[in-house]
């Protein structure tokens, strides 16, 4: 009994000794997997990237105000960085033209032009997808 008790006890030194002297062969860091692992994952965080930045974008994630004191109504692209932009604030509508150092006010509206509601404007965008997929029933 003592001898297979003191056999169990040099087992793990066995097993370690084992171990030290077979250790596994480390990744060249010229090797081509090595490269092909390394350059997979960097274009899977620049698309990662990619993808998080077009979702702020397109969802407009990045606005500071809740409360909707100020809201664009509609906006024009008249140039490479070129905008005109149709503000409400409170009951007042003001014509914008941004550009990349200044800020104008173009005109302020004495009536007030009807906003399309959030409603139309989906209803809009499916419109014109079911347009451009084909479907000639939405049109």
């Amino acid at each position: 009994m003592r001898f297979l008790t003191g056999l169990l006890a040099l087992l793990p030194a066995t097993v370690a000794a084992r171990s030290e002297t077979e250790m596994p062969a480390a990744l060249e860091p010229i090797s081509s997997p090595y490269l092909l692992k390394l350059t997979g994952g960097l274009l899977l965080v620049v698309l990662l990237i990619l993808a998080l930045a077009w979702l702020v974008k397109r969802f407009n994630l990045n606005q500071q105000s809740g409360n909707d004191l100020i809201r664009i109504i509609a906006g024009l692209s008249v140039g490479t960085r070129d905008r005109i932009l149709l503000l409400q604030v409170g009951e007042e509508q003001i014509l914008l033209g941004l550009t990349p150092g200044r800020i104008e006010k173009l005109h302020t509206l004495a009536q007030p032009l009807d906003a399309p509601d959030a409603g139309s404007v989906s209803a809009s965008f499916a419109h014109k997808l079911n347009r451009l997929m084909g479907d000639k029933e939405a049109t």
